[in-house]
């Protein structure tokens, strides 16, 4: 009987999945009932393998439910989404940091938030990023550069499975080799023309990090640029809104020109932040876009 063995997809590339199991990994095919079921083998999933003689092996089981899938990029059973971005060089793009954010809470991911390249940046800026997140989710201001705030991000990370990710040019790889020079992740450059990053991470794969705790890298930028939310969800995925749901004078109040709404009522006395609340009314509007070109 051949020997069987259960571990986590750390990698997938041209067909092929590389499952971590104990201290050994291997190269895997998958089963072709998996395609049958719908069931797309990903990065983070618990599988069970069948050992080859050759020293390969396949796939015969994927552990479900998984604890969440994120489709752009391919990732499973996350536990905490950590969310990068820079604070200078590019200038951080609120409404793609926020798209990253609900897409954490829609699949049910822990946050957090890390703004990079504090190196280089003004205090006064730095300050001004802090106040809009502070007290929604925990904020780590670190520069992978000076290693400024490492150990504050270590602790935060410690024990979970954490996807990386962030727009491009964020620093991502680079702070990725900061906390963990094993991971030894291609770096690039911002590109002076669009003030962008390169893309260098192409695929999602996961590393194990010495202080306890595995990240996954993954392709950034374009990652979450379509909206999985629908208009009836998109409120409950900002947190600071939650207080405030339930207590507008309509019940399918959408927060934007209704009268009496104890959101818009909310950001005028500064419960609620009003970069936050312009992130919802983008998004929300980009949700009603996109479901009238469904029909046309």
């Amino acid at each position: 009987m051949r020997e069987k063995r259960k571990g986590t997809i750390i990698k997938g590339i041209a067909g092929f999945y590389y499952v971590k199991a104990g201290d050994d990994l291997y190269q895997c095919k998958a089963r072709g009932i998996f395609k049958k079921e719908g069931i797309v083998p990903t990065v983070g999933d618990i599988a069970h393998i069948e050992l080859l003689e050759d020293g390969d092996a396949w796939i015969y089981e994927i552990e479900l439910p998984r604890k969440n899938i994120f489709i752009r990029p391919a990732i499973a059973n996350v536990d905490c989404f950590v969310t990068v971005f820079a604070a200078a060089e590019p200038t951080p793009n609120l409404r793609i940091i926020d798209k990253f954010l609900v897409t954490a809470e829609k699949n049910h991911a822990d946050v957090i938030l890390c703004l990079n390249k504090i190196d280089i940046a003004s205090p006064i800026d730095i300050a001004a990023i802090r106040d809009i997140y502070e007290g929604i989710y925990p904020v780590c201001c670190v520069s992978a550069v000076t290693e400024t705030g490492l150990a504050e991000l270590k602790e935060a990370m410690r024990g979970k499975a954490c996807a990386f990710a962030g727009p491009s040019g964020a620093g991502k790889s680079t702070l990725l080799n900061a906390l963990n020079p094993k991971a030894d992740a291609e770096t690039g450059v911002i590109s002076q023309k669009t003030g962008r990053g390169k893309h260098t991470t192409r695929h999602a794969e996961i590393f194990e990090m010495e202080y306890g705790g595995t990240v996954f890298d993954t392709p950034g930028f374009t990652s979450f640029e379509i909206l999985e939310s629908t208009e009836q969800e998109l409120q409950h995925l900002y947190p600071e809104f939650e207080p405030f749901l339930g207590k507008c004078r309509y019940d399918d109040c959408k927060h934007l020109r209704e009268p009496a709404c104890a959101v818009r009522e909310a950001v005028s006395c500064g419960a609620i932040q009003k970069e936050r609340y312009k992130s919802y009314v983008t998004q929300l509007l980009e949700i009603q876009e996109n479901e009238r070109n469904k029909y046309q």
